[in-house]
C-alpha cells in the first residue's frame, strides 16, 4: 500500500509506503467507542465530591422526640430528605482509572489510522521545518497541504519552532509519534505526518 508524499508547499515528491498491519486494518465502530469510552474516562479529574449525611455537620439532637407531636419521624436534620442534609449517590472524589490491555491500545490506533486514510485524512510530508516561527508562514503551509479546521501534526521528535508557531492557530496541535493514540487520530479532522514520524509510529508494529 502506498500513499502520496507532498513537501511543505503542497507539492508531490514521491510516495511512501504503509504497512497492511496498521493502514490495511478493517474499523470496527463498536471496538474504537470502547477505546474511547475509556480514554475520556481516564481524563476526568475525578474531584467533584459530596457529603453524606454522616460527614454534613450539625444533626447530633432529635429534632423532636418520636411519638405524640402528629409529625413523621425523624432523628437528624441532615438526613438526606432534609434541606442542608446530606446527598444521597452523589459523586464521590477518587479518581478511579479503567485500564485496557496495550495490545487493544494499539489495535484502536492502528484501526483509527486505516479508517481516516480511508477517508483521505491523513497527509504525508516529508518534513515539517520551518526556517523561522512565524504563525503566518505555518498557516500558509497548512493552507497549501488542504489542512482546514481541526489538525494534528504528527513529529518525529520535539520542534520548538513549530511548537511556538501553531499555538496561535486555533485547533492545529502537535504530538510525537510514540505519544500518537486513537482518541487524537479520530478527534481531528485532518491529520498531517511527516516521513520520519510515520516510519517511528509503523515501528511499533514490528
Amino acid at each position: 500500500m502506498q500513499a502520496r508524499l507532498l513537501n511543505i508547499k503542497g507539492e508531490e515528491i514521491g510516495a511512501v509506503e504503509l504497512k497492511d498491519e496498521v493502514f490495511g486494518r478493517k474499523p470496527s465502530r463498536e471496538f474504537l467507542h470502547e477505546y474511547a469510552t475509556v480514554y475520556g474516562a481516564n481524563q476526568r479529574r475525578g474531584t467533584a465530591h459530596t457529603k453524606t449525611r454522616s460527614e454534613v455537620s450539625g444533626g447530633g439532637k432529635k429534632p423532636w422526640k418520636q411519638k405524640h407531636t402528629g409529625r413523621a419521624r425523624a432523628g437528624s436534620n441532615r438526613s438526606p430528605l432534609w434541606r442542608h442534609g446530606g446527598i444521597n449517590f452523589g459523586p464521590r472524589a477518587g479518581k478511579v482509572r479503567l485500564e485496557m490491555p496495550r495490545q487493544k491500545a494499539r489495535e484502536a490506533l492502528a484501526q483509527a489510522l486505516a479508517a481516516r486514510h480511508a477517508e483521505g485524512r491523513i497527509v504525508f510530508v516529508e518534513s515539517l521545518s520551518l526556517e523561522e516561527p512565524r504563525t503566518r508562514v505555518l498557516a500558509a503551509a497548512l493552507r497549501a497541504l488542504g489542512c482546514a479546521g481541526r489538525t494534528l501534526a504528527v513529529l518525529d521528535g520535539p520542534d520548538q519552532k513549530l511548537a511556538l508557531a501553531s499555538r496561535n492557530l486555533a485547533g492545529v496541535q502537535a504530538c510525537l509519534a510514540s505519544d500518537l493514540n486513537a482518541y487524537s487520530v479520530l478527534a481531528c479532522q485532518k491529520l498531517v505526518m511527516t516521513r520520519p514520524a510515520l516510519e517511528k509510529l509503523c515501528a511499533r508494529w514490528n
